[in-house]
């Protein structure tokens, strides 16, 4: 049974209809993490059946537009802050792993996870003891979480939770200054993945195993290597060791990746795209995020989700999305998470569940 069918269960035991029905939970809108085009994860900022759900400040649910894409989308968040929340991983048990403020003064980012049904008291604070701002972004299905914080100089730290917080910064004497250095995922058997900024500002993708705290680098074949090597990010890892991330190429053009564990590497690139970046896998090796159309003010945002074989699906866009949304993490049940602008401007959460 899928985190979709659990969820409405949950909230309803009323025959199910296409439309899904709420109820009276409190899923309010709010944002977090934004993403550099070139290869980084900002600090501060990263036909279907069925129908959508929107949910107003009240907490009512109200049916939205269906995406054509056959998801249907719920807005979640924080009400602590309603205009950004990033909803940025979701394991096998529907548990998220999020952050919200814009990292804008007054609004720093603030790590969470929430649980379904994805209320307001489901929402459990995870922050960095003394940090001045936390992202929660991966979690496993054994309790770990991994994310990144910020210092008061803006130094960014990797972190790992497994009972407690735990500081990951990757060992080079060529680093940003000042540091950035983030996890971003992490699998059942604690191997993590991120990067780390060089002292050039170039992405640097890698692994980091929990259990015996060793780094390997995340390379693409036959790229070259050291300094000249292309900007890499590591993103998402899967529970038999594939990597899913972004890279750029040789001509500027940011791409996503499948890196399998035997070393197979697939470049991902959604056909007339201006750039395309992967962010989550899951153990069926289908990888969800985003891609660019146009550029400059005209450029829009959309996500996709890609499987082996079958290629690409794209415009899996939220109904209430104005030209952006981005797609961040999918578990096995194929319930995918991440986050879109609306019409005021805001940066909500999203869950997008299979048709059913």
């Amino acid at each position: 049974m899928g985190i979709s069918d659990r969820f409405a269960r949950r909230m309803d035991s009323a025959p199910r209809t296409g439309a899904r029905r709420i109820g009276k939970a409190k899923l309010l809108v709010g944002g977090g993490i934004a993403v550099a085009a070139a290869g980084a994860l900002a600090a501060t900022a990263l036909a279907g059946a069925g129908s959508a759900i929107a949910i107003t400040s009240a907490g009512n649910a109200k049916p939205a537009a269906a995406s054509s894409s056959g998801y249907q989308f719920v807005t979640i968040g924080d009400h602590k802050d309603r205009t950004f929340n990033q909803i940025l991983g979701i394991n096998n048990n529907g548990r998220i792993a999020a952050y919200f403020g814009s990292g804008a003064a007054g609004h720093p980012n603030r790590g969470f996870t929430i649980t379904a049904p994805y209320a307001q008291g489901d929402i459990k604070n995870e922050n960095f003891p003394g940090a001045a701002q936390t992202q929660s972004i991966g979690l496993n299905n054994m309790g770990e979480q991994v994310g990144f914080y910020v210092t008061g100089n803006g130094s960014n730290f990797g972190w790992y939770f497994d009972g407690s917080f735990h500081k990951v910064e990757f060992p080079t004497n060529s680093n940003a200054k000042p540091p950035v250095d983030q996890l971003l995922g992490v699998n059942d058997h604690g191997i993590a993945v991120g990067f780390y900024n060089n002292v050039k500002g170039v992405a640097r993708g890698y692994e980091y195993n929990i259990n015996n705290h060793r780094f390997s680098l995340v390379t693409e074949p036959g790229a070259p290597t050291g300094g000249a090597a292309p900007s890499l990010t590591a993103s998402g890892i899967n529970n038999h060791g594939a990597v899913a991330g972004f890279y750029t190429t040789a001509g500027g053009v940011v791409k996503g990746f499948l890196k399998l564990a035997g070393g197979q590497f697939t470049s991902l690139a959604v056909p007339g795209a201006a750039s395309t970046t992967a962010f989550g896998v899951n153990d069926n090796n289908a990888v969800v995020g985003t891609y660019t159309v146009g550029t400059g003010n005209a450029a829009t945002t959309h996500g996709f989700v890609w499987h082996p074989g079958r290629g690409f699906l794209r415009n899996v866009d939220d109904p209430a999305g104005v030209g952006a949304t981005t797609l961040n993490g999918i578990n096995n049940e194929g319930d995918i998470v991440g986050f879109y602008t609306d019409a005021a401007g805001n940066t909500d959460g999203l869950v997008a569940f299979p048709a059913f």
